[in-house]
């Protein structure tokens, strides 16, 4: 869909720097505080400014910024307008060589982006408010598992060269790390709670845990990073997003590179999918087999395993499509005519 009125917006903690363009040319920019109040008072203005402006015809577009957004998207989402949100990666490599940066043209240079990609832009879906409580004690949950790690790892460390200093270090931090591991417990059981009391994250949770491999933490990211398999429902866009992929690197004839996949993926996911193609290596025999021959035949035992990690995505995907749990020795009835 093309639209007409584009209006880039720049997010930061504080501050709104929006450029507004009509049919490719440049009517203004300004900058708003972050906050409802001037979000209301800019809508208000922004009919009699831009006489142009209808909210079907028009998409305000703006880069990924965490909650910094929450205002903004909160506003926009309840007026009913188009928003996309994107990479910020993407717009960088699309507008070419630039030199200099600051929050003005960085909201011009977004409203550009989206005037050019504006027959392409993929207008953002908003998650469901349970999906968005998911997704803060997932990073909640990291963040305690990271903390614990950078604690207990230095102790285990010292305990193998000397044993009275890391039983000091222990001493010091025994009640830390009892409580890190009282609050993961909680956060873990409130996520449990979350998912049991929603019948579609219920099913979808039921579902992916049943395909080899998938635990309950990588369940739960799929889960959110799918937006419950809303915003991808297709197991190789998904696999690329995850960085499984592997993409060809050759050109002419003199450059001929490996096929390698790409480091721009959800790297969590990746880690994930990962984890979960060992334990099925370790659990399933099919897997476990087929890992044996393919390395047998000579190829790269990290290869196979991220082939592993693809065959993983695509039973869950298959599985999700089917509304089915996933089983070992599925017989496909055909009904001939």
């Amino acid at each position: 869909m093309k639209f007409k009125t584009v209006i880039g917006i720049d997010v930061s903690k504080l501050t709104l720097d929006l450029c507004i363009m009509v049919s490719h040319s440049k009517i203004m920019s300004l900058k708003i505080d972050n906050s409802q109040k001037s979000l209301l008072a800019f809508w208000r203005q922004l009919k009699f400014q831009v006489p142009e402006f209808n909210t079907n015809d028009s998409v305000f577009c703006m880069e990924h910024t965490g909650i910094y957004n929450h205002h903004l998207l909160s506003f926009l989402q309840a007026k009913g307008a188009n928003i996309c949100l994107e990479n910020p990666l993407q717009i960088k490599l699309s507008g070419g060589m630039q030199r200099g940066k600051n929050d003005t043209v960085d909201a011009e240079r977004i409203a550009v982006y989206a005037c050019n990609q504006s027959a392409y832009l993929k207008l953002w879906q908003p998650p469901r408010d349970i999906i968005v409580k998911l997704k803060h004690l997932s990073v909640l949950r990291s963040r305690l598992i990271t903390a614990k790690t950078s604690l207990k790892v230095p102790i285990v460390e010292a305990n193998g060269f000397d044993k009275k200093i890391g039983e000091l270090m222990n001493s010091c931090c025994a009640l830390t790390l009892k409580q890190l591991e009282k609050d993961l417990k909680k956060i873990e059981n409130k996520i449990n709670e979350i998912i049991q009391q929603d019948e579609v994250l219920k099913n979808l949770f039921k579902i992916t845990t049943s395909v080899g491999g998938v635990g309950a933490v990588t369940a739960v990211e799929l889960l959110i990073s799918t937006n419950e398999f809303r915003s991808i429902n297709d197991a190789k866009k998904f696999a690329c997003y995850s960085g499984i992929v592997p993409f060809e690197f050759s050109s002419g004839t003199s450059v001929r590179g490996r096929s390698r996949v790409s480091h721009r993926a959800n790297k969590r996911m990746k880690k994930l999918l990962h984890m979960g193609a060992l334990s099925a290596l370790s659990s399933d025999a099919d897997i476990r087999h087929y890992y044996e021959r393919k390395v047998n035949e000579g190829k790269n035992k990290m290869l196979v395993i991220n082939a592993i990690r693809n065959k993983i995505v695509q039973r869950i995907f298959a599985c999700v499509r089917d509304n089915r749990l996933y089983e070992k020795n599925y017989n496909l009835n055909l009904v001939l005519p």
